[in-house]
Formats: C-alpha cells, sequence, structure tokens
C-alpha cells in the first residue's frame, strides 16, 4: 500500500497495514471456490486473506520484499498448501507461474507503492520521519538513494523530482543536493531531508517539503513504474478468459499507465499504416470501472493513507494478448543504470 502525492503518509506518519479498497477489490475479482488468484503484492496479505476467505480458493502472491515474504509464513502454513509464497517482481509474473506450472489464474490485484511496515522500519530508510540510512529499496539490491543522490546529475536530479515527485521546487532542490553532497555525503534520511527544508519553506497545513523527494527517489530507485507497465502486460498474457485484473493505485502516475492501459486495451487496435490489410486487433480487456473508485469517509476516517487509493477493474477478454513494449506506458527519465556507470 501507498499514499500518493499530497499525502503526508508517503513518507510520513505511522499507521498500521490496512488493506485499501479491500472489499470492492474482492467484489471486482469476483473470487469464487475453487478458483485461483495472484496477489502481486503481498505486504502484510491483507488481500491474500480476503481471497483465503472464500473456501477452497487458492492464491499464489508475490513481493520482491524479502521480509514481507518471511512474515508471511505463518499465513502460507494456516492456509494449508492454499497460499504460495514467492520472493520476486512481480514483472516477472510469467514466469513465476510457469515454475508452479501455472498457465493461466482466474484474477490478480495489484496493491501498488509502499507499505505501512516499509516506512516504519527506520532502517529501510523510506521515511524521513525516522532517522536512518538513505536507502529506499524493496528488494535489497541495487543502487540506493543515497547511490542516486550521491552521482546522479543536477539536471538527472531535477527530471527525476520533476516528474516522479511532480514537485514544483525540483531544479532548486536538485541545485542544493548538489551543493551540499560537494561539502558531505548525504547519506541518512534526516541528512536530506533537512537539505529540501532550506529549500522549501513549509507552510501551516501543508505536507512536509520532503515528502515529494522521497517520493521520487523510492520510485526511480525500485523502478515503480516500469514494473507496473511489465506487470501490466504479464498479467494480460496470464489472465484467463473473464478473468479479472483489479489494481489500487496511490500516485496519479501509477494510475495514469493502468488508466491508459486499459483505454488502449479495451478497443480494437487498428491496423498499421504500413500493413493496411491486416485487420484490427480486437479488445484485450473490457473496462468495469468508468471512473476509478475511491474509499468512502468511514474507510478514509479509519485509515487516512485510503485518501488517494485509486481502484480500477478491467475483465479479460478471449483475444490474443498484444505485443507492446513496457517503455511506451512511461514517461521519459534517466536510467537508473546509466547514472549508476556514467557518474561511477
Amino acid at each position: 500500500m501507498m499514499t500518493g502525492s499530497g499525502s503526508p503518509a508517503v513518507a510520513g506518519g505511522p499507521a498500521r497495514h490496512i488493506p485499501v479498497l479491500a472489499h470492492r477489490a474482492m467484489a471486482w475479482l469476483v473470487v469464487h471456490p475453487g478458483g485461483l488468484y495472484v496477489d502481486a503484492t503481498f505486504g502484510a496479505g491483507g488481500y491474500s486473506r480476503a481471497i483465503l476467505a472464500t473456501a477452497g480458493t487458492r492464491v499464489l502472491a508475490v513481493d520482491r520484499d524479502r521480509s514481507a515474504i518471511a512474515q508471511g509464513a505463518a499465513l502460507a502454513e494456516t492456509a494449508r498448501g492454499s497460499l504460495a509464497l514467492v520472493e520476486e517482481r512481480f514483472s516477472h509474473l510469467e514466469s513465476i507461474l510457469q515454475r508452479h506450472g501455472i498457465l493461466t489464474v482466474d484474477g490478480i490485484v495489484f496493491d501498488l507503492g509502499v507499505s505501512s511496515m516499509q516506512l516504519d522500519e527506520a532502517a529501510r530508510g523510506f521515511s524521513f520521519r525516522l532517522e536512518g540510512p538513505l536507502d529506499m529499496r524493496m528488494g535489497g539490491n541495487g543502487p540506493s538513494a543515497a547511490d542516486v543522490v550521491a552521482r546522479a546529475s543536477e539536471r538527472d536530479l531535477a527530471a527525476i523530482l520533476a516528474v516522479l515527485g511532480e514537485d514544483p521546487k525540483a531544479r532548486g532542490i536538485a541545485r542544493a543536493i548538489v551543493t551540499a553532497r560537494d561539502r558531505r555525503p548525504i547519506v541518512t534520511t534526516r541528512a536530506l531531508a533537512d537539505i529540501v527544508a532550506q529549500v522549501v519553506r513549509m507552510r501551516p497545513g501543508a505536507i512536509h517539503p520532503a515528502t515529494r523527494t522521497f517520493q521520487a527517489l523510492r520510485i526511480f530507485v525500485n523502478d515503480e513504474l516500469g514494473e507496473l507497465a511489465r506487470g501490466l502486460l504479464a498479467a494480460e498474457r496470464v489472465l484467463k478468459p473473464a478473468g479479472r485484473l483489479v489494481v489500487v493505485a496511490f500516485h496519479s502516475l501509477e494510475d495514469r499507465i493502468v488508466k491508459n492501459f486499459l483505454a488502449e486495451r479495451s478497443r480494437p487496435q487498428a491496423p498499421s499504416r504500413h500493413r493496411p490489410q491486416v485487420a484490427a486487433a480486437p479488445a484485450t480487456f473490457r473496462v468495469l470501472t468508468r471512473r476509478p473508485e475511491t474509499a468512502d469517509s468511514a474507510e478514509t476516517g479509519a485509515n487516512p493513507r485510503a485518501r488517494s487509493a485509486r481502484l480500477r477493474a478491467a475483465e479479460r477478454t478471449d483475444a490474443a494478448p498484444r505485443s507492446t513494449i513496457a517503455a511506451a506506458l512511461l514517461p521519459a527519465l534517466p536510467a537508473l543504470a546509466e547514472i549508476m556507470r556514467k557518474n561511477a
């Protein structure tokens, strides 16, 4: 679970893990006895528990966070073979299912972003509220946020903060980071938050100035938008006809990717002008939610992080999946590998 831009809980205040829009998600999944479902973002297991509440269901749950998988062991034991836990990126969904001898599934649910457990663990470095290493890696491998802050050019930092943080002060923050790192390495959450606070004055009642910066770096370090695009393409390939896709997003960029993907997939694909004789490819999804569903006042009152949640649902048709490059769904940004290579 994650909160979107504009919510102080993105990297700030504590909240226990509560699955957002769980009732609506289950309704759109149409969970039925004997069904096989994928919880693509296991986290604390809220959606998996909800699915398994229907007798005879099976769940394959995926999470790139090793601690989430470890903490789910008790639930898997209780489920007595109905829950399989896999430590992996959900973009690898097709190969994960193949390893388990599965070709198609009845439904897939994505609950995007960072979980309360990750935010509340200082050593993970997701939150400026807690002093800790500037890490932010969900899977624990690859470059950290500190590496990006240390190596990215001012121009690349500004692009990351402007696009992924939707921060109007991105250029000034990037300039301040570059100036500060020339004096000493920026390796803690508090150090980065203090630098941002010197650039962006905090207004009463507004979110903390560092919220958008932390959000942008986390999304960039974990390639969250790329993972989402590749995950949606994988879902198209493994959902059986009439299978359901449910996505709960908390960030406007995530929701836009889901919206655009489903809009494009829910109408016939026009033939190429270079091959006009080829018939239009039929739609691969039928959109079920004309507008994204949001949490009601009761849910947001109990769980403030639900305020920015947007749920979209669609049903798979029997049309063959389309061949699409994930990059076509994504905003233009510098590549993490290129930043590390250029400035090593």
